[in-house]
């Protein structure tokens, strides 16, 4: 059985890489965008002394650290994907699965830090940034910051707009609540609400990691709100892409696989269907002056029954 289903993941795997390849190829693309993106400098707002009073909040941990975030925005909607696989054998959906959370997470990485690098909001703990020993330096005629702290410190001060660790969360656990959705047909019309709390349980999550980037300091409420918008819009997008909306009678499956459904079906029915030549041969009726046409296949036919 193990070595079957090996040789099923193989010979599907090869066939669907080769239909994807350029997708796959785009993906690699968006991860070195979005690998650069981090490492270019922001935009450094000018921040003046009297902006400092909502940029003096203590310089705190990551409750939710980031390495965190592809945890349970990846892997974990990765192990339910495989775990439906090793029962259903669907090899479409597990490749569409893990293919659209993928473009989901990175479409919103490069758009979140594409964004973070060109409006270079200040952080809340930007003053503990910026002068780390507490001793604030301005400029005498613009009152701008001169800061004196660590420099990479800084630079991330200047990202808080919109949040990364929300915008992926949402982008992973949004891809997965649409997925969830439609597997244990969360709108089948019949009434079964507690289907819901499946469906609100990855976005319950999302929603505390953006809580929390806001009680650690490291953002303001404007940056997660924004961050939870851009990741759950893209997410809709990556999931509508590969599968049909969860009140679909086919929401079950990603389109590819129904297609195929359908086109193995339509080829079945047009090899059954066949058309039987007939023969024709003319007859004299004596006494009638005419002709008529006589199908012999079917005397023949009722011969042998007979």
């Amino acid at each position: 059985m193990a070595d079957q289903l090996g040789c099923t993941m193989r010979s599907h795997g090869m066939v669907l890489a080769r239909l994807h390849m350029y997708d796959w190829i785009i993906l690699l693309l968006l991860a070195v965008i979005d690998g650069l993106l981090n490492l270019i400098e922001p935009f450094h707002r000018f921040v003046g002394k009297d902006m400092m009073t909502d940029l003096r909040y203590p310089l705190k941990g990551n409750t939710v650290p980031f390495w965190a975030v592809p945890i349970f925005g990846i892997i974990l909607p990765w192990a339910i994907f495989f775990g439906i696989y090793f029962k259903k054998k669907n090899f479409y959906d597990l490749h569409h699965g893990i293919l659209g959370i993928l473009y989901s997470v990175l479409i919103t990485a490069v758009i979140t830090d594409a964004i973070k690098d060109g409006v270079g909001r200040p952080r809340p703990d930007f003053f503990w940034r910026c002068f780390p020993d507490g001793k604030d330096v301005y400029d005498n005629i613009t009152t701008g910051v001169i800061c004196h702290g660590e420099k990479s410190v800084i630079k991330e001060g200047h990202k808080s707009f919109p949040s990364g660790h929300t915008s992926w969360s949402f982008a992973g656990l949004g891809f997965l609540a649409w997925y969830l959705a439609g597997k244990i047909t969360a709108f089948d019309r019949r009434g079964h609400i507690a289907k819901l709390c499946i469906v609100f349980l990855p976005l319950l999550i999302a929603a505390l990691v953006a809580v929390s980037r806001v009680d650690d300091y490291w953002h303001h409420w404007q940056d997660v709100f924004a961050g939870a918008l851009i990741g759950l819009t893209v997410a809709s997008f990556c999931y509508l892409q590969f599968f049909p909306y969860p009140f679909d009678a086919d929401a079950f499956w990603p389109h590819a696989y129904t297609v195929q459904l359908a086109e193995e079906r339509n080829s079945r029915n047009a090899n059954s269907y066949s058309v039987r030549p007939t023969e024709i041969e003319t007859v004299n009726i004596p006494g009638h002056g005419g002709i008529t046409l006589r199908d012999t296949l079917n005397d023949v036919e009722s011969g042998s029954r007979s």
